[in-house]
């Protein structure tokens, strides 16, 4: 008989006096929110945690970790030397299930000897976790996360609450995108019981944009070109596009989903030209028609059916080649 997989992950977690806590490189609302979610967590279950982020934290979710004094360590840089790893009892990676997510990572704790666990949603998946919990038909992390505490005891308060509705608001667009489902509102609904302040978050969130990505997003949009009929649409964000507005790659976030409000359009596209260098970055969105994730993975990327990514390491314009070549020959 089958064991029920929250309570394998809930048996290694409770062997753990002290676990190392991580999420994908540029995280979203999602991973930080759901990051923040399991480190409070874990404390009810007097499990000590540390946070290592490989990415800047986006301004406008900093409070997530600044209102309940959650410390982190900054690994945008590389995994800190002075990092003890023999003080962990475990690896705990959250909204990511790939080394490609999790630069700097796969030559540090690939042959680490101690339990590494990932808790996910996302279809592309690699075998390297000792145990898994994921469930692709979730709309968030967070959902995942929500069911491992409901099966794990843990009283999800005010604080935890509020992480996990920035997480699950950030992935389904506001409940918005295909993949809210019934369950999906239902946690929605029990997050603002625990007290979560809606009208707070949405101000936070939707409100408070710094005015460099607003810059950015001007000069973002003046690159879209319709592809296909009319069927693809197109963006770039160029290194002096980040130059000139002074925004960052964060500034990029949800900005692939803009060309999506045109009727005809079924996929679109964005490139980024990170400024400090490096592959190319490109989000790929779709209606329906386009099975992202399965595209994406012929570019060594992955996500979801209606949403992923993929990094591709040469000039810009032989990357927009590349994909839109790809592309072309996909009948929408």
């Amino acid at each position: 008989m089958m064991r029920d997989p929250y309570q394998l992950f809930t048996d290694q977690l409770s062997k753990c006096r002290r676990i190392l806590i991580t999420t994908h490189v540029r995280p979203d609302g999602d991973a930080l929110g759901t990051v923040a979610a399991l480190a409070m967590g874990l404390k009810q279950k007097k499990i000590d945690s540390t946070i290592i982020l490989l990415s800047k934290i986006p301004s406008k979710y900093s409070f997530i970790f600044d209102d309940n004094a959650l410390a982190h360590i900054d690994g945008a840089d590389g995994l800190p030397a002075n990092l003890d790893l023999d003080a962990f009892d475990g690896l705990l990676v959250a909204d990511t299930g790939t080394w490609s997510q999790l630069p700097g990572m796969q030559t540090v704790f690939e042959k680490w000897h101690k339990p590494k666990l990932v808790l996910d949603h996302h279809l592309t998946q690699e075998n390297w976790a000792d145990l898994k919990l994921v469930d692709t038909t979730a709309a968030a992390a967070a959902e995942v996360a929500a069911q491992l505490f409901d099966s794990w005891g843990i009283t999800i308060d005010r604080a935890i609450a509020t992480a996990l509705y920035v997480a699950l608001v950030s992935d389904t667009g506001w409940f918005q995108f295909s993949n809210t489902r019934p369950y999906t509102m239902r946690l929605a609904a029990t997050l603002m019981e625990a007290g979560v302040d809606t009208d707070r978050l949405n101000i936070v969130l939707n409100q408070n944009e710094r005015k460099e990505r607003v810059f950015l997003q001007t000069r973002v949009m003046q690159s879209l070109q319709l592809l296909a009929g009319d069927k693809v649409a197109m963006m770039t964000v160029t290194r002096d596009d980040f130059t000139q507005t002074g925004a960052g790659v964060p500034a990029t976030e949800n900005l692939v989903n803009i060309p999506l409000q045109i009727a005809n359009v079924e996929a679109s596209l964005l490139f980024v030209e990170p400024p400090e260098g490096g592959p190319v970055r490109i989000s790929l969105r779709s209606k329906g028609q386009l099975d992202c994730a399965q595209f994406a993975q012929q570019f060594g990327g992955g996500g979801h059916a209606r949403a992923a990514g993929m990094k591709l390491s040469m000039p810009l314009e032989d990357a927009i080649r590349a994909i839109t070549h790809k592309l072309a020959g996909i009948a929408f």
